[in-house]
């Protein structure tokens, strides 16, 4: 199950935002059991857009989420969080071809 996020980053948060995304949050999701498909960047208009994935179906993905989303680990990266994004756009993607 993947899971792709597109976010809309504050003016001027770009560079900053990004470091800590690979510094901090990536590690993280990857030591909660997730997989890390793919993170881009567009610096012109400060987006970031990465997708994240699970084994098994939606029930597991949500599973695995709720356990990250309430574990301490997560709270003490997202303390040290730059501004956060202004807008997300989350969904669950299928692979064609």
């Amino acid at each position: 199950m993947v899971q792709l996020r597109r976010y809309q980053l504050a003016p001027g948060s770009y560079a900053e935002f990004t470091q800590w995304w690979a510094e901090r949050m990536r590690p993280l999701r990857l030591a909660a059991g997730f997989d890390i498909e793919l993170a881009y960047g567009l610096p012109s208009s400060e987006e970031f857009v990465w997708a994240v994935s699970a084994p098994g179906d939606l029930a597991a993905f949500l599973a695995l989420e709720a356990a990250y989303l309430a574990s301490e680990a997560r709270a003490e990266v997202m303390r040290t969080q730059p501004e956060p994004a202004l807008s997300m756009q989350v969904e669950f993607v299928e692979q064609i071809g």
